[in-house]
């Protein structure tokens, strides 16, 4: 394991790590990594996250099942789709070929950090929208964690499409949703910058289209 990374050297090095080595992951790095995410803020303080570390060989197999079937409905779009900003043909054409990759091979991950909220009152009363802001701010900082511990993740939401399979998989409460999914490794490739939009394009002063002041 390196030496761990500072907080704006791993905001600014930590890409989407979809080749993943199959070696094992020491339980007290998953540990740190969970805990980061226990520091995220959370709506009314409630707290009401839990997460399910998967390591079971064949609940990882169901999972990878689920993810490849949803892979199948979105590919086509995916592939329709203009590069992303920044970015040319042939880079989304890259990008793509890891999607696949973690697709394909998304039970070798060692291991599987299923993110979770029970009770969820924001999506009982109508406004889902809200629920994303007591999990994903924890699910960036385990990102971040691994980041800092050496370790590749990406944030992975297609399992959504058949959500109840993995929730049967898992063995969820009605009570409980799942939200993410972060396969956790050792990375193939190396981390660095991704690229993005500079901050001018994408950021408006006081109201929409009226620019940020230089």
């Amino acid at each position: 394991m390196q030496d761990e990374v500072g907080l704006f050297e791993a905001i600014y090095s930590m890409r989407a790590m979809r080749r993943l080595k199959p070696d094992p992951v020491p339980d007290d790095l998953i540990r740190k990594i969970i805990d980061a995410g226990l520091r995220a803020p959370t709506g009314g303080d409630v707290q009401n996250w839990r997460f399910i570390v998967v390591k079971d060989p064949a609940i990882k197999q169901k999972i990878q099942a689920v993810y490849k079937r949803a892979f199948d409905v979105v590919i086509t779009r995916y592939r329709s789709n203009p590069p992303p900003p920044g970015k040319t043909e042939a880079q989304k054409q890259r990008m793509l070929k890891a999607v696949e990759y973690l697709t394909d091979h998304f039970h070798e991950a060692p291991v599987l950090i299923v993110c979770c909220l029970v009770n969820d009152a924001a999506r009982s009363m109508g406004l889902a929208k809200m629920s994303g802001a007591s999990i994903y701010p924890s699910a960036q900082n385990m990102l971040l964690a691994a980041r800092a511990l050496g370790l590749g993740s990406v944030l992975t939401t297609r399992h959504l499409l058949y959500e109840q399979e993995v929730k049967e998989a898992l063995g969820l409460p009605e009570n409980a949703e799942t939200f993410a999914i972060l396969p956790i490794g050792w990375p193939i490739g190396k981390f660095g910058a991704v690229s993005r939009e500079p901050v001018e394009k994408v950021t408006f002063f006081n109201k929409w289209g009226q620019p940020l002041p230089s």
